[in-house]
């Protein structure tokens, strides 16, 4: 049976994790004066109220008529791995790893996995920097990068 907590040892997660690139490519919309459940046409696979507006996760073939709502595109990476939302320091793990390539990256948890969204053009070198952390260890990501 299933763990619904998921995983919290910072070890395991990064030693069992397992970075899968999603086939689309999504845009982070924005509306003035939008509530939740606004805009589910659109297909959003996140939502966060804000003061300046609703923020919606959207694949990107449902943000082409919304030029002026997004800037960039992004890939998602998927890490199959089921992480706690309770557990400490996976996000500055990937956070890390991902800085040390340049790769700028948005963290969204779900109950069951972090799904981490890279500008598109990058994702594949994003994919090879987190799923070589499964050859590292957790202690990697709190040392000196030049040691």
């Amino acid at each position: 049976m299933m763990n619904r907590r998921g995983e919290t040892d910072l070890q395991v997660l990064v030693n069992t994790l397992d970075a899968q690139l999603q086939s689309e490519h999504y845009a982070f919309v924005t509306f003035k004066d939008a509530s939740y459940g606004d805009h589910g046409a659109m297909k959003p696979v996140a939502c966060i109220s804000e003061k300046e507006g609703l923020t919606l996760v959207v694949p990107a073939t449902h943000a082409t008529d919304l030029e002026n709502t997004h800037t960039s595109l992004f890939a998602c990476i998927t890490l199959n791995v089921h992480s706690s939302l309770e557990a400490i320091g996976l996000t500055a793990a990937i956070a890390t790893r991902l800085t040390e390539a340049g790769i700028s990256a948005n963290v969204i948890a779900g109950f069951y996995h972090d799904h981490v969204f890279v500008p598109v053009g990058q994702e594949h070198q994003a994919l090879t920097a987190l799923n070589s952390m499964r050859r590292g260890s957790a202690g990697d990501f709190t040392e000196d990068p030049g040691s």
